[in-house]
């Protein structure tokens, strides 16, 4: 996605990327801020010169790189993502990835927040959620399957409905990631197709 953003940023921005980059290095040789630190880049991109967001994350990667920052892998957001007390959470999240990962023709992706699964484009995220839960979002473009757990997404990860897993059922019992990933199949198959 950012190689497309990257190419048409002249014509979206009036800029090339490589000029946005030199803008950057040259504020950041004024002292205003981090070449190496990808999300003051962005910040200071949508401050100064009220960048949409997909070019801000095109220029603040490509300099950051060109400035020897490199980013996280998967494995490394998703260690991040569930350390401390989410600890609980990560077998259900790798469940849900692998189910994902197993309809083929996908990858997962490296996210702050979250991990996303894509096809042609993201059909699914994945990340802790509220109350020591795990939230799982789909994108249906077409037909939503009937499934009581599903309610509609509210700004989560271009998700158009979320469903939550404790690591604990109501009685007590720990949620089986095996059982859990059988159960998201369909659902996970339906965003899969329709992305």
């Amino acid at each position: 996605m950012m190689r497309a953003v990257a190419r048409t940023m002249s014509e979206r921005t009036g800029r090339s990327l490589e000029q946005w980059v030199a803008l950057v290095e040259a504020a950041a040789g004024e002292g205003a801020l981090d070449p190496g630190d990808p999300k003051a880049v962005r910040a200071w991109l949508k401050a100064e010169h009220a960048l949409p967001q997909n070019s801000q994350w095109a220029v603040a990667d490509a300099t950051a790189r060109r400035h020897g920052w490199e980013p996280p892998t998967v494995e490394g957001y998703t260690d991040a993502m569930y350390s401390g007390r989410k600890a609980p959470l990560r077998p259900l999240h790798d469940a849900v990835i692998e189910a994902g990962l197993a309809l083929g023709q996908a990858e997962a992706q490296g996210r702050a927040g979250y991990i996303p699964l894509v096809r042609r484009t993201q059909f699914a995220a994945v990340g802790p959620g509220t109350y020591g839960r795990l939230r799982i979002g789909l994108r249906f473009r077409g037909a939503v399957p009937d499934d009581p757990r599903l309610e509609p997404a509210k700004g989560f990860a271009q998700a158009t409905h979320v469903l939550h897993v404790a690591p604990q059922g109501q009685d007590g019992a720990a949620t089986d990631p095996a059982e859990l990933a059988r159960s998201l199949e369909p659902l996970l198959r339906a965003a899969w197709e329709q992305n």
